[in-house]
C-alpha cells in the first residue's frame, strides 16, 4: 500500500475478507453499512471519500450496500443506516449509529491517530481566540499554514478571524482564494454566509440609527428588516428573528415576503452548524405560517 493511495472500496460478502478483515491488520477500515436510497447515508458516505482522499493511505473507507448484501447485515446486526463499523487487527473495535458530520468524524479518526498536527496549533489558536488574544491567534495559525500549507481548514480559520475583527475586505479576499470544495462545505457555506450579512450590514443606515427608527415607530418593517440584517452579522440571531418574525406576522408580503424568505435563509444557514436553534426557528416559522 502507497502513502499516497486513495483507498474507497465497494465491498461485498465475497470480497469482506480480503478488502475489510486482512487489510484491518495493517491500517484501520471504516465500513459504512448504507443505503444508496438515504440521503444521510448518502451525506456520510460523501464526507467519508472526502476524508479519504485526504488521508490518503492512512485509512480504509469500505461501502457495504445493505440491499444488495443482507447476508453482512446480518452478520454484524445493522439495524438502522447509516450505521459505521471501525476495525482492526480483524475487529469491530467502534460502532456508531446515525450520521456523523466532518467534524464527528474528524474527531473518530483522531481516536486512531489519523490527524494533521496542524490542527493541534489549530485548536490552540481558536482558544487564544475566544479568550481575547486575537494576535496570539493569527500568530498560531500562520505557524500552522507553514507547517502544513495542504490543510485549507487554516485559511478558513483566518477568514472567521478577520470577519470576527471587521476586517471584511482581507475576509472576502482570503474567502476567495479558497478551493471550491472548501467554499461548498459545510463551513465554506457558513463562512459565505457570514460575509454576506456583513456586507449587507455595511450598505444600512447602521445598528445603532435603525434601533433609534424602530423605538420611534414600531411599525417600520424597513428599519426592523435592516437591523435584523445589522444583527446576523453580529450573530444575535434570536433578535435578528425576532425582528422578522414580526414583520412577518403583521405585514407577510412585505418586500414580495422578504422575511420569510430571510427566516428560511437563516434557518438553513444555522443548520449547518446549530441543528438545535435552526429547529427551533423552523417550528416556530410553521407556527406562524399555520
Amino acid at each position: 500500500m502507497g502513502d499516497k493511495d486513495i483507498f474507497i472500496f465497494e465491498v461485498s460478502e465475497a470480497s469482506f475478507d480480503t478488502s475489510v478483515i486482512q487489510n484491518s491488520h495493517k491500517i484501520p477500515v471504516l465500513v459504512e453499512f448504507m443505503g444508496v436510497w438515504s440521503g444521510p447515508c448518502i451525506q456520510m458516505s460523501e464526507t467519508l471519500a472526502a476524508l479519504a482522499t485526504e488521508f490518503a493511505g492512512q485509512f480504509i473507507f469500505a461501502k457495504v450496500d445493505i440491499d444488495e448484501q443482507p447476508e453482512l447485515l446480518k452478520l454484524y446486526a445493522v439495524e438502522n443506516v447509516p450505521t459505521l463499523k471501525v476495525f482492526k487487527d480483524g475487529e469491530v473495535v467502534q460502532t456508531e449509529e446515525g450520521q456523523l458530520q466532518q467534524d464527528e468524524l474528524r474527531t473518530l479518526l483522531r481516536n486512531y491517530e489519523i490527524y494533521h498536527p496542524s490542527d493541534e496549533l489549530r485548536q490552540q489558536a481558536r482558544e487564544q481566540h475566544i479568550a481575547g488574544d486575537t494576535v496570539k491567534a493569527i500568530q498560531l495559525l500562520t505557524e500552522a499554514i507553514q507547517q502544513d500549507p495542504a490543510n485549507t481548514r487554516v485559511a478558513m480559520d483566518m477568514v472567521q478571524i478577520f470577519l470576527d475583527m471587521n476586517e471584511l475586505e482581507q475576509a472576502i479576499g482570503l474567502f476567495n482564494k479558497l478551493p471550491d470544495r472548501d467554499k461548498d462545505s459545510d463551513t465554506g457555506k457558513a463562512l459565505l454566509g457570514q460575509l454576506t450579512f456583513r456586507g449587507l450590514a455595511a450598505k444600512t443606515d447602521g445598528k445603532a440609527v435603525l434601533q433609534e427608527r424602530v423605538v420611534v415607530s414600531s411599525d417600520d418593517n424597513d428599519a426592523r428588516f435592516d437591523l435584523a440584517i445589522c444583527l446576523v452579522a453580529e450573530h444575535d440571531y434570536n433578535a435578528a428573528m425576532d425582528h422578522l418574525f414580526s414583520i412577518l406576522e403583521h405585514d407577510p408580503e412585505y418586500k414580495d415576503g422578504a422575511a420569510r424568505e430571510m427566516i428560511i435563509n437563516l434557518i438553513n444557514m444555522l443548520g449547518l452548524n446549530n441543528a438545535e436553534m435552526a429547529q427551533s426557528f423552523r417550528r416556530r416559522l410553521g407556527g406562524v405560517l399555520t
